[in-house]
């Protein structure tokens, strides 16, 4: 029951396109976008979301997962002025869940998360309908977990909170005066927050007007964190879409 909070994890910007001529124009001036998304991940790998709980192995798909939301918001942007780059991103979900344990005892899960993400960072290249940022930044998490058997009376909670340093790496490649591709990966945790966490993402973004993108992708986010006995070794994997407005 607390398997389905991760896969509404975390972080999704789709990068829309500039001409030459535009970038030329606006490149002295501050750019911003903002895009909210979704994510349809699947989910695998072992959980044991409290301190001497069972660590539990998964593997659930997205309609899976999906019958069990209460509610979820996700919105990523970003700011440019010449070729400094600054990133976010927010992610919110909650979920809960009812199971039957022995004797024949119902049992109630919920689970909510919360993740900021922000980095800051410089576009080393911007040539020939390529451009290429690297930025560094952190990842804030903060993961409640509850779990109660109304028959007993009784309750079990508890909340996780982490940072994880980010490096990252994002390329942009403008094909044509409608489409353009962007790919983003990132590596963090080095044992600060979780032990090791690594994304890769792969959109494709077309221009529907001046100031809006549509965005189709994939992304796959793989997370390691053993701390305090509890754990979460996961994988997350699916397309995306998003919807991003330039300003």
């Amino acid at each position: 029951m607390f398997v389905r909070l991760i896969s509404f994890a975390l972080i999704v910007v789709a990068m829309g396109f500039m001409t030459e001529a535009q970038a030329q124009v606006r490149e002295d001036s501050w750019r911003f976008q903002l895009t909210p998304y979704v994510w349809l991940a699947n989910l695998s790998g072992d959980i044991r979301p409290l301190a001497g709980s069972p660590t539990v192995s998964t593997s659930r798909s997205f309609g899976e997962i999906l019958d069990d939301l209460e509610g979820a918001f996700f919105i990523s942007g970003s700011a440019r002025y010449e070729r400094w780059v600054l990133f976010g991103d927010f992610t919110y979900a909650s979920l809960s869940h009812e199971g039957v344990i022995p004797p024949g005892m119902t049992a109630e899960g919920k689970v909510g998360q919360r993740s900021l993400t922000a980095a800051a960072g410089y576009q080393v290249m911007s040539e020939h309908g390529h451009y290429l940022d690297l930025l560094v930044g952190a990842r804030a998490w903060r993961m409640k977990s509850e779990v109660s058997v109304p028959a007993l009376g009784l309750g079990l909670q508890d909340t996780e909170r982490w940072v994880d340093p980010i490096l990252v790496a994002r390329w942009r490649t403008v094909w044509s005066p409608a489409w353009s591709t962007l790919l983003h990966a990132d590596v963090g945790g080095f044992g600060i927050g979780a032990d090791s966490t690594w994304q890769v993402m792969a959109t494709a973004n077309y221009q529907i007007s001046e100031a809006l993108y549509l965005s189709a992708g994939y992304r796959q986010l793989v997370l390691h964190r053993d701390e305090e006995g509890t754990r979460l070794d996961i994988a997350m994997g699916g397309p995306l879409v998003g919807m991003t407005w330039r300003f």
